[in-house]
């Protein structure tokens, strides 16, 4: 039988079951929140994210989950640095160039500051310096993408939480639970 869980990760957890290779370690794992076996995660959220983690017990459905060729959005709400533009807008929306080369066309909107959970820790801020809110859709997944992407035009990255992927939504799943979809 199929298993698919929805995963709200916590700012902080490694999007694996072990941390191996690092003795003595206290980061976080997935094993610390979900107790469910033959799972695995499809695809990978960093430590320093938040949001939406998918894990299934079905290679067929981990792969179409993961694999950009399967051109499944995963949406973002991004906090950025800075009052983000139009004309930055634009060019997240066409493509931006990063060193590993031309990222497909985005999604891109500015939007109100959403109702989330408080992070843990909460974010640095800076009285001199604002901040805004974009959500932003993909439909692959390179290292640490959303990241490198905002700081391409000029807006760093202050917090990033993984909405969705596809249908699926973290809407509704408090961080560090999850809920079984099938």
């Amino acid at each position: 039988m199929t298993r698919l869980i929805l995963f709200n990760k916590p700012w902080g957890v490694l999007s694996q079951f072990t941390d191996r290779g690092v003795e003595a370690s206290t980061r976080s794992t997935l094993s610390d929140f979900i107790n469910v076996p033959g799972v695995y995660p499809a695809g990978r959220l960093d430590l320093d994210s938040e949001g939406l983690l998918l894990l299934t017990n079905d290679g067929g459905l981990q792969a179409r989950i993961a694999n950009p060729r399967h051109k499944m959005p995963k949406t973002y709400l991004v906090q950025v640095e800075g009052e983000i533009g139009e004309a930055s807008l634009s060019s997240l929306r066409g493509g931006v160039r990063l060193k590993d080369g031309l990222t497909r066309p985005a999604e891109v909107d500015r939007i109100a500051p959403p109702a989330l959970w408080p992070r843990d820790p909460p974010i640095r801020v800076r009285q001199s310096v604002p901040d805004c809110w974009i959500r932003l859709t993909i439909w692959e997944g390179r290292n640490r993408q959303v990241r490198r992407m905002t700081a391409a035009v000029g807006y760093p990255t202050l917090r990033l939480v993984r909405w969705s992927i596809g249908d699926w939504t973290v809407e509704g799943v408090n961080p560090g639970e999850w809920r079984l979809v099938r």
